[in-house]
């Protein structure tokens, strides 16, 4: 194998003989996808997941190809990617090599190969469809940030042309005010990722196709997600405590359309707003305030995101929280701090977004 074409001799010795008669074809904004498989379920599921934002267009700016099979030793020496802090669970490995990157997933065994165009997810994909589903979003997360965006860890939400940002350090619960949101009315634009793109008047926010994945408390207290949730799952979550059901790590798929109906999910808009969530489970007053954020980088990390290993830059990218403050420019920051009230949080987000 030349090693100036590595990656792409290893995507080409995996996929040799394999037929991908099944076809995805996506629109995220500008950016058009072709998923090609050889998996007739993994293309229902796909098409299912990704209903608002099919194409029935054949013409793609990005190509993927998903292999249901076995995944033979490739003779690679893959380095392990340490955990997030609080963590303890390693779950992905990777190794560089020439023309792009491999990256395997210890838990599932599946495998993912990117770089130079090249983009193949091999595995026992039936088993695993959100592992492609994610692979699918990194590669429009990393078009994006290569075209200039920066990574934020956030949720989004719009009314028309107006866009609100939601950012909070972890268990904040920023997907949970998303969708108390999109229950009043609002348009859904991202769960836990959004890159922003700064402009002359204020940033443009876009969104990663990945539908919210809701812990059970979230899905108790919000009327239009109960039935996400088994009558019996609901009866024994019904019987813990508030505080127990904060730390349960279940999660559930809320499919955006099918909860809410069609049109009520994009992944652009012009981001006038960001809210970052500072609270306590403390039973504290809720306080909604207006920040200066190059005053306030304490509240700035929150929103800033790494990119993870299925970035690989292609000019560089190491952005500074002064890269983030200067790329807010013309959009208006405010904290929630005090203790936890989503209702009242989401009226003060409202107003903001109707009066704009």
């Amino acid at each position: 194998m030349n090693n100036d074409n590595a990656l792409r001799g290893l995507v080409h010795h995996l996929s040799a003989g394999v037929a991908t008669p099944h076809q995805v074809c996506l629109s995220m904004g500008d950016c058009r996808f072709r998923v090609m498989t050889n998996s007739g379920n993994l293309a229902q599921e796909l098409t299912r997941y990704f209903a608002p934002f099919l194409n029935l267009g054949s013409e793609a700016d990005i190509s993927i190809t998903a292999l249901q099979g076995e995944v033979p030793d490739l003779g690679l020496i893959f380095q392990v990617k340490e955990p997030d802090p609080g963590k303890t669970k390693i779950k992905e490995e990777w190794a560089d090599i020439e023309g792009g990157r491999v990256i395997r997933k210890r838990l599932t065994g599946m495998h993912f190969l990117f770089g130079n165009g090249e983009n193949l997810a091999v595995g026992d994909c039936e088993a695993n469809p959100n592992q492609v589903v994610n692979f699918i979003n990194n590669r429009f997360i990393e078009r994006k940030l290569n075209d200039g965006c920066l990574l934020a860890h956030a949720a989004g939400v719009a009314v028309c042309e107006t866009g609100m940002a939601m950012a909070g350090f972890s268990g904040m619960g920023k997907s949970t005010l998303a969708l108390h949101l999109v229950s009043k009315g609002v348009t859904f634009v991202s769960n836990d990722r959004l890159m922003i793109s700064p402009t002359s008047s204020a940033p443009v926010m876009f969104g990663v196709a990945k539908h919210p994945r809701i812990n059970p408390g979230t899905a108790l207290h919000n009327p239009d997600l109960t039935g996400i949730i088994s009558p019996e799952d609901t009866a024994r979550f019904q019987s813990l405590s508030p505080e127990e059901l904060w730390s349960l790590e279940h999660k559930y798929d809320a499919l955006i359309d099918q909860l809410f109906g069609p049109d009520r999910f994009i992944l652009q808009c012009p981001m006038r707003y960001l809210v970052l969530l500072n609270w306590h489970r403390d039973g504290s007053p809720t306080r909604f305030e207006e920040i200066d954020i190059n005053a306030r980088h304490d509240l700035l990390e929150a929103f800033m995101k790494d990119t993870g290993l299925f970035f690989t830059a292609e000019n560089g990218y190491a952005p500074t929280p002064d890269d983030y403050a200067k790329a807010l420019a013309g959009c208006r920051v405010f904290e929630i701090s005090g203790g936890v009230d989503f209702d009242q949080a989401a009226d003060g987000c409202l107003r903001l977004l109707e009066k704009a």
